[in-house]
């Protein structure tokens, strides 16, 4: 549907998609990469390497992945608070593109996930939300997601710090909706 309607995709692979994770994962070990991008960052106290790499090989990948045309692979290693740590992600997509810019929309979903997800996740506790149904549990995401944006536009850069402010204070909580 997303190819047939003249867009791209770039999909995450995750290991709970067993076979074609491994398939992947082989491809990537024995193939050379069409394109690499290795970037350094020094943020506080993190230092993180992300070597992204991208593969032409698709030999063993099933056939139903429409428009298929590269496998990417992203390594990210560094230290948090003095301790190392190395992941590897891998991705699918129906673009034909160069590391560096599978490397900056890669990066550009993470910013939306650590901004936005996860703080619905930790900070505002929305897996431990024991609402299950499926309209009363979106309604609620809504709710977040509108409460997140709001406390931004007021000029909070941390919903935590906001929470702790202005969670028992009236008139601090209608400003917000003015």
């Amino acid at each position: 549907m997303i190819v047939n309607s003249g867009n791209d995709y770039v999909i995450a692979v995750k290991a709970n998609q067993k076979s074609l994770y491994q398939q992947i994962r082989l491809n990537t070990e024995q193939s050379t990469p069409i394109s690499t991008d290795t970037t350094t960052e020094r943020t506080r106290d993190r230092v993180t390497s992300r070597t992204v790499e991208v593969f032409d090989n698709l030999i063993g990948i099933s056939l139903e992945w429409v428009g298929l045309k590269t496998l990417v692979k992203v390594q990210r290693t560094g230290t948090r608070k003095g301790k190392l740590y190395q992941q590897t992600a891998y991705y699918i997509s129906s673009l034909k593109g160069q590391a560096q810019v599978f490397a900056q929309g890669i990066r550009g979903h993470w910013g939306i996930e650590n901004r936005l997800h996860w703080v619905k996740d930790v900070v505002l506790d929305e897996d431990n939300s024991r609402i299950r149904s499926s309209d009363a549990s979106a309604n609620l995401s809504i709710i977040r997601s509108i409460t997140i944006n709001l406390l931004r536009q007021h000029g909070y850069s941390s919903v935590t710090t906001a929470k702790r402010l202005i969670a028992n204070d009236l008139e601090k909580l209608f400003v917000l909706l003015q």
